[in-house]
């Protein structure tokens, strides 16, 4: 597998992932909204329903915590897959390369956050 289609395929995983990611929480979102409507001082038949809705919730989130597995795993495989397709040089390049942005990246961040507020 050369370079080209391992970012493809990894970008086409990274993109399911995400959109799975969105609509959960979407649906997440919806069912704490539901949650919030009937909260649990509204009454007996309510509590049931609060509850019920909670546990959905809990379900969905735990659904969330494997997307985010699911993402770290890609991750981890697609540097395992450069390992092997990058020469020592080419990977010791990259390596700088990546230096070289969290760099600025975290320089960028410093400016952004001393910048005067309005």
């Amino acid at each position: 597998m050369g370079i080209c289609n391992l970012q493809q395929s990894s970008q086409q995983a990274e993109d399911a992932l995400s959109q799975g990611m969105e609509a959960l929480q979407q649906a997440l979102s919806e069912t704490l909204a539901a949650a919030a409507g009937a909260g649990p001082l509204a009454g007996a038949g309510n509590v049931t329903n609060y509850m019920g809705q909670m546990a959905i919730a809990m379900g969905k989130l735990s659904t969330l915590e494997n997307f985010l597995r699911q993402g770290d795993l890609l991750r981890q495989q697609t540097l395992q897959q450069m390992h092997r397709i990058l020469t020592t040089r080419q990977a010791a390049r990259a390596l700088l390369v990546i230096s070289d942005y969290f760099s600025r990246l975290r320089a960028l961040s410093s400016l952004w956050l001393a910048r005067p507020r309005d």
